[in-house]
This record gives C-alpha cells, sequence and structure tokens, in this order.
C-alpha cells in the first residue's frame, strides 16, 4: 500500500513537469509560465519560465484579500530588549508598501541590488520583503560580519542602496553597526548611493549628510508602492556562502520557483496549515532565515516568530519553551547545537515544567550532524517527533526529511529518513559510479534539481559549473558524504573532506562523534583528522562536558576512546581526545572543524568570519598544542 510521501516522490521523479505544475497553482501568477520546466541549457534550469508574478504579492497581499488581513504574520519576540511585538498580516503588507516607497523614491528599480546588514528586527523582514515588492534583488548580510567580509560583498552585489540599524544586541553586550559599515563602504570600490539606517533607541548612530537616511523619517513621508510583477526566472536574492578559495559564492534564488517550493514544503515537509504559528530559531543572515522565519511560513499563511536571542542565557535555558508557550508555536526549527547547549545548562528538562507545551507537535534540527544522544534527550523530553533533516544554502529548502505533512516514517539515529520529493538522492563513489546500500560515498542529486534551488552564481555562471556540476556529470555536487540503507533511509555522515583515510581506510569523522556523543558526560564534541606521517592520518576528539560533571577529564577520554574501539574498531585509530570549555562556531552554530584542521596540522588559515567568538581558537590552540600538534614556528 502507498502512502502519500511514496505518491509525491515517484510523480516528482519520474514526472517532475507534471509534479510542480500542479503544486504551482497554490500561488498567485499575474500571467500564468509557457511551460513548467525548461532544462535545454543544462545544467542551467529554469523554472515556470514566461511565468509572472511578485513574491511579495503571494506572501502578505494574497492573503489579506483572502480575509487573513488580521491574523498575525510575524510575531517579534526580543528577550534582550524585552520587546513582544506582532503584526498583522494587513499591517505588514502596509509597512512593506511604504518601505518599497523608500526604495522607489531613491531610485530603486527591478533588477536593482539592495545589501540589508541587519540584526533580528522586523524592519529586516520589511526591507527583504519591500525589495521583492518592487522586484529589486536583496542581498542580506549577517548583522556584525567583519567589515572586510561585507565590503567582498558589496562589491560582488553593487547594491544601490544598504540597510542597516545603529546596533545589534548580543545577550550583554552591544554592538554598534554603522562603525562596521562605514569600515566595509572605505574599503569597497562599488559605491552604493545611498544608506538607510534604523536607529534603535538604546543607541543612536551618527549618519552621514547627503547619504544616510533615517528610516524612520524616510518611511514617514513615503508613499505606498503596489506589487510590480517580475519574471519567475527573475532573481529574488543573493546569498553569500563561503568559498573554498576564501572568496564568498553568491547563490541566486528565482522568484517563481522558490514560491512554489517553499509553499509545497511548509505543508508537505513540517505538516503546516494556514493560521498555525511556525517558529525557526535562526537568523535572516542565514538560509534558513530566507526561506522558514520569511518567506515560507508567509507564503503558506502561518504566523512566524522573529525571535532576537539566544537558546540559553535569555535569560536561561528555558527561553525556547517559554517562546513556544506564549505564542503557541506548533512546529521549531532550529540548529542541534541550540538543544545541546540547552541540555548541557539543564540535562534533566526542569525548566521546561515551568511551560504548558501542549499545542507543541514536532521539533526539526539541520544545519549540522543531529547525534543520538541529544536525539533521545529531545524525544524524552518533549514526548513529539523529533526530526533530523538535511539541506544547504545552496537547496533553499530540505534534500532529505522526515515529511510529517505527506507520511511519519519511523525515526532511525543518524538518518535524516529519506529523500525529499524532487530529490533524485543518489551515492558515488570517486569513479562516478553507484554504490550498493549501506556504502559511504559521495551525495548527488540527479538533475533537474528541484524548484527553489540555486539557479547559479551571481555573475559567477563559472564558478558555479565549477562548483556543483562538473565533478558529477549529470548531477548536483552536495559536498556531502553518506550513505543510504536498503530502506531508502538517507545517512548524511560529513562533508566529503572531513571522510579521512587512515593507514588506507576511509573513514567518517562524524560516526566516531555519533560514538562520543553517547558518553552520558559528553555535551558536545568534535573530531578531526590532522596530519600523521605514518598513517597518513589519524582522529583527534574534542569534547565539551555537561554541566555539574566534576569527574577526572582524564577518566572521560580514556572511556570514549575505549568506545570508538568497541563500536567502530581499532582500525579507527581513535587513541586521542582532550575535554575543552568550549567548541569555536559560526554564529549559526557549525563547529569549524576545518580550522581547526589547519591549526593542528600548522597550515596557513584566516580567522572565520562568521566565528562567534574569535578567543576560543587560542584555547583550542593551546589544547592541540598539549597534545603534541599546532607546534610554534620552528619548534
Amino acid at each position: 500500500m502507498t502512502n502519500r510521501y511514496e505518491e509525491d516522490y515517484r510523480l516528482s521523479i519520474r514526472d517532475p513537469e507534471r509534479f510542480w505544475g500542479t503544486q504551482a497553482e497554490a500561488i498567485d501568477w499575474h500571467r500564468p509560465c509557457d511551460r513548467v520546466l525548461d532544462d535545454s541549457r543544462k545544467p542551467f534550469t529554469r523554472w515556470f519560465p514566461g511565468g509572472e508574478l511578485n513574491t511579495c504579492h503571494n506572501a502578505l497581499d494574497r492573503h489579506v484579500a483572502r480575509g487573513r488581513g488580521r491574523q498575525a504574520a510575524l510575531i517579534y519576540d526580543s528577550p534582550v530588549t524585552g520587546t513582544v511585538r506582532a503584526y498583522t498580516y494587513e499591517a505588514l503588507r502596509d509597512e512593506t508598501a511604504r518601505f518599497a516607497g523608500v526604495l522607489a523614491a531613491l531610485g530603486v528599480r527591478r533588477g536593482d541590488r539592495v545589501v540589508i546588514y541587519m540584526p533580528m528586527i522586523p524592519e529586516a523582514v520589511i526591507a527583504m520583503l519591500g525589495c521583492a515588492r518592487l522586484g529589486a534583488v536583496h542581498s542580506v548580510v549577517f548583522g556584525g560580519f567583519a567589515p572586510p567580509e561585507l565590503a567582498v560583498r558589496i562589491d560582488d552585489a553593487a547594491p544601490k542602496v544598504v540597510v542597516s540599524a545603529s546596533c545589534g544586541i548580543e545577550v550583554n553586550r552591544l554592538i554598534p553597526y554603522k562603525p562596521l559599515l562605514e569600515a566595509a563602504l572605505a574599503r569597497a570600490s562599488a559605491k552604493p548611493e545611498r544608506c538607510l539606517i534604523v536607529q534603535r533607541p538604546m543607541h543612536r548612530a551618527e549618519l552621514t549628510p547627503g547619504r544616510d537616511l533615517d528610516w524612520e523619517e524616510a518611511m514617514a513621508r513615503a508613499a505606498p508602492h503596489e506589487c510590480v510583477p517580475v519574471r519567475a526566472t527573475d532573481p529574488l536574492y543573493i546569498l553569500y556562502t563561503s568559498g573554498t578559495t576564501g572568496l564568498p559564492k553568491g547563490v541566486v534564488r528565482d522568484n517563481g520557483g522558490h514560491a512554489v517550493a517553499l509553499h509545497y514544503t511548509m505543508g508537505a515537509i513540517y505538516g503546516m496549515q494556514p493560521g498555525e504559528v511556525y517558529w525557526a530559531a535562526s537568523d535572516v543572515g542565514w538560509v534558513v532565515g530566507h526561506s522558514y522565519i520569511v518567506y515560507g511560513p508567509l507564503l503558506k499563511g502561518c504566523t512566524s516568530i522573529l525571535y532576537e536571542g539566544k537558546p540559553v542565557g535569555t535569560p536561561d535555558a528555558g527561553a525556547f519553551w517559554r517562546v513556544i508557550a506564549q505564542h503557541g508555536v506548533r512546529c521549531l526549527f532550529t540548529a542541534p547545537t541550540a538543544f545541546r547547549a540547552i541540555k548541557r545548562e539543564d540535562p534533566r528538562g526542569e525548566m521546561l515544567r515551568r511551560y504548558d507545551l501542549s499545542g507543541f507537535r514536532a521539533l526539526f534540527l539541520a544545519g549540522e550532524r543531529l547525534d543520538p544522544d541529544t536525539l533521545r534527550w529531545a524525544q524524552r523530553l518533549l514526548g513529539v517527533p523529533v526530526i533530523d533533516h538535511w539541506w544547504q544554502t545552496e537547496t533553499g529548502w530540505a534534500i532529505a526529511g522526515n515529511c510529517l505533512g505527506l507520511h511519519a516514517f519511523p525515526v532511525k539515529e543518524g538518518s535524516a529518513t529519506k529523500p525529499a520529493p524532487g530529490w533524485d538522492l543518489q551515492v558515488l563513489g570517486p569513479d562516478g559510479q553507484p554504490l550498493p546500500p549501506g556504502q559511504i560515498g559521495a551525495l548527488v542529486a540527479r538533475l533537474p534539481l528541484p524548484p527553489g534551488t540555486l539557479t547559479t552564481l551571481w555573475n559567477n555562471d563559472a564558478g558555479f559549473l565549477k562548483s556543483y556540476m562538473e565533478e558529477f556529470p549529470g548531477c548536483y555536487k552536495t559536498a556531502d558524504a553518506g550513505f543510504i540503507d536498503e530502506e531508502g533511509y538517507v545517512y548524511v555522515m560529513s562533508r566529503t573532506d572531513d571522510i579521512i583515510n587512515v593507514a588506507g581506510h576511509r573513514l567518517s569523522t562524524g560516526a566516531m562523534e555519533e560514538v562520543l556523543a553517547d558518553h552520558p558526560d559528553v555535551a558536545e564534541c568534535a573530531v578531526l583528522g590532522v596530519e600523521d606521517p605514518l598513517k597518513g592520518q589519524v582522529p583527534i576528539g574534542f569534547l565539551v562536558l555537561k554541566a555539574g560533571v566534576d569527574r577526572p577529564p582524564e577518566q572521560i577520554v580514556r572511556e570514549v576512546i575505549q568506545m570508538v574501539r568497541d563500536r567502530i574498531g581499532a582500525v579507527a585509530s581513535f587513541k586521542t581526545a582532550t575535554v575543552v570549555k568550549r567548541l569555536p562556531k559560526t554564529r549559526s552554530g557549525k563547529i569549524l572543524r576545518g580550522t581547526i584542521q589547519k591549526i593542528a596540522d600548522n597550515r596557513p588559515w584566516k580567522m572565520p568570519a562568521t566565528i562567534d567568538d574569535p578567543a576560543i581558537l587560542e584555547e583550542i590552540r593551546e589544547a592541540l598544542q598539549s597534545l603534541g600538534y599546532a607546534k610554534p614556528q620552528g619548534a
């Protein structure tokens, strides 16, 4: 007997034009497409060519016209400022229309670029939707990015306008943005004509006469602007992701395919219905914020939470439970690192007892590997499905997941369940040939990619081909390694460069991390391969212990080494681990394994622009030196 997932999946692979053409009927079109799929310039796929629409209309105006004007569209919850404010669909539409008028008065037209460099405040969402309303292309840069990184993005996008704020707030500190923006503009060759600045009450920035405008003053005198129809294949936004060359790659997302795909996934993957409250605990500077704070929930007619805070420390490890209970959240999507932080501070989940989560239905985790211990902890604590799903900045939505809106499969620890409809996922060996079930190889997706994925890199078609399409012809290279079992479950083990070669044996550091994370005293961990003159590479483990653990670190290290030997075998050569206070991460929660590896191997490296706290790397360097790695020059 088939289920809805199998029906959708089979049709999406066998007849993608029919499948996605049906999904497109849920979107308002100014002009219908000439055809659903144009694959004549492979691998440059174009979805819904000839069609015209406006993404902002579909996210806001459409719902107002259909009677949802008084429903909450966005709830801004900021524990760092003590603010909770709701915007109805009608109010958010009006604010967005007025901001589109601001941009239009500054000469921004369809196709022009606007860089948005902002904290997690409603004006960031309004700016994104205002650009979409005009047909302008927005490029959101994570608030607080260092000036050199911001300058590179400004040069690549060449924006007519930059939108920013006077400051951001990080738990116990205030970060003035204007000095960072000024330093970036001084470095950049491309000079925007105007800068719009949101003046936050806790810190006011000095404006540059003739260039800078106060957001509030500009909004007060602006005339609302109607939605501008654009081609389905026109770009909606550019989102930069770090490149292997050190230069960022500008992922381009179109309007038509993006709207169709995100509307479909809100129901099919997350099981959400219009009117329900959805929360993606991420940042608008990341792809999750684009897809599932701003566009996905609003396209579906849901209420979206915009949270300016942390999982712990604003004010405590019960922060997430408070938000879920207070706003009636049905589904939460966040990174595993957030739950590891909560687990570390409150391992028995005592703070959860303060709140009523009876309406909460599902927890989705993505962005990094979900270790089985955190999965089991969250399941026991919440009593709802805990779903690991896998996707990337480039894909824009899940490649694989347990599609709760179609059919809930049994959870397998370590697996992202099955490929989402539209994704013809394969596992290939170094020779490009398919590997049998259970064998680790390169995870690739056969073309065409489904709607909503990257169409190219901004001004860099050659880079698009080289990065994603050349190594495995006819396929999109995810650069992730893993396997698919005999039941079709997908296991993402690590990035392909995290497969280490130990004396000729290809081993996954992700599999070793799973073992380490199973130790009852370990809150977080990382495993990476370092150079070894005898075996080529050997693994090293880093352990962060749970709060309150007072056992000798040496004993815990001995225990995890034995656990790896018992579960993976002596072939892993896992003989070295150390306890550290914390792990270096990006602001989105990803552990900077590559940077640690370069430090260990004494290779050149630069401070990552996305690092949460640079001081942690010095602690890691000291830990590596105590193990005999990261030796000073000449030692």
